[in-house]
């Protein structure tokens, strides 16, 4: 196992894929499908979740998370939000602040307090974006670029406004069809050089745009309504996905990055793998 220490409590993160040091959970002790607010969760409605499996499946992933030398800090869970384990959605961290989102649905209003008050207590400098609406599912970033996807999650004056608080960093609108949630279930950046792409979700003019910068690795329709875009990057080219992805794997190893496997098969009957429950607070170059 390696090893870590408890890092400073400062934020710093410039990239999808820089070695991820310390990353904020939430246990999803109180998942369930309540409203429906996207098509995975209409699939899943009947079904719900099976609280005991998720749990186990969370347990299974901060396990492999601290054995890789990662730093796991842990809301709080509340029975009020059941779409809490999502943390990357309530925030999202650029340069060395962590900015707190907006959210667009009413379950999951309320979520960004809880989050403000856990950045106060652990002294992380903290943003928000003056009542625009933006979720950090909708925003990836690399080096001096910031990709915000614009969707029902995310407005356009909320990118405005992240453009005026970072002037040091180019922030690039992408629009893809909203049904897809967010931009991270579509669009995941791997390393300076690659990404994931569903490319039916967006239009040529963003296919040919990002081609341009990454090489673009495909998912196929199957593997992305699984989530399979939805992989968390923890640097030296070390990839979280499921095991039940077999393509979106045999793509990666054939990149030569190292696929780590969990089976998150029951949190991803809510809409999202393992960037969306990931908020991380420092990666390091």
């Amino acid at each position: 196992m390696t090893a870590f220490t408890k890092s400073s409590p400062s934020a710093r993160c410039k990239s999808e894929y820089d070695s991820l040091r310390r990353v904020l959970l939430c246990p999803p002790e109180y998942m369930e499908i309540k409203d429906v607010i996207n098509d995975v969760q209409k699939r899943y409605q009947e079904e719900n979740i099976d609280t005991e499996k998720a749990m186990q499946q969370h347990k299974q992933f901060l396990d492999a998370l601290q054995h890789e030398g990662v730093e796991t800090d842990l809301l709080n869970p509340s029975e009020a939000f059941p779409e809490q384990v999502f943390t990357r959605d309530i925030g999202f961290t650029v340069g060395d602040s962590v900015y707190i989102a907006e959210m667009a649905s009413e379950i999951r209003q309320g979520e960004e307090g809880v989050l403000q008050k856990w950045l106060t207590k652990n002294d992380f400098k903290a943003e928000a974006l003056g009542g625009n609406r933006v979720e950090g599912g909708d925003v990836l970033i690399d080096r001096d670029t910031v990709f915000v996807g614009i969707s029902s999650r995310t407005c356009k004056n909320a990118i405005d406004e992240l453009q005026k608080k970072l002037p040091e960093f180019e922030v690039i609108p992408i629009s893809f069809d909203e049904k897809y949630l967010h931009l991270d279930c579509v669009f995941n950046i791997l390393s300076p050089t690659e990404a994931l792409i569903y490319e039916e979700a967006l239009d040529q003019e963003t296919i040919d745009m990002l081609s341009k910068r990454y090489t673009l690795l495909p998912v196929d329709q199957q593997e992305q309504f699984a989530l399979g875009t939805n992989v968390l990057s923890i640097g030296e080219r070390r990839v979280f996905s499921q095991p039940q992805n077999i393509k979106v794997n045999a793509l990666l190893r054939a990149n030569d990055f190292r696929v780590i496997e969990v089976d998150f098969s029951e949190i991803i009957k809510s809409g999202g793998a393992f960037r969306c429950c990931t908020l991380p607070l420092i990666r390091e170059e």
